[in-house]
């Protein structure tokens, strides 16, 4: 004799107003993932909260430290920046003096 337990999915029913255009992009979501438009939703909530990308925070701390790092204060970022301008300025003259008969 073989007994099958298996717990019942608990939903909650909820109303949202959303736009023409969302809806017709759930619907797109749906048909593609060969699902229900809550299955889609679902899965399209799913999907976005394990997104793992760096938030801004994350990103301006990284900045902040490569900053550290390499000891880059504000007068040695414009010594760099003004380096950086006459090599582009450089390049620039290079390229169109070729481009100019």
């Amino acid at each position: 004799m073989t007994i099958l337990l298996s717990m019942a999915t608990v939903t909650v029913r909820s109303t949202y107003s959303l736009d023409v255009e969302t809806v017709r992009r759930l619907e797109a979501l749906a048909k593609r993932w060969e699902t229900s438009k809550s299955g889609a939703l679902r899965r399209a909530i799913r999907l976005a909260s394990e997104d793992t990308r760096p938030t801004v925070n994350e990103k301006l701390a990284a900045l902040d430290e490569l900053q550290r790092l390499l000891a880059l204060d504000e007068r040695s970022a414009a010594e760099w920046c003004a380096e950086v301008r006459r090599e582009r300025h450089g390049s620039s003259e290079r390229r169109l003096s070729r481009l100019m008969p």
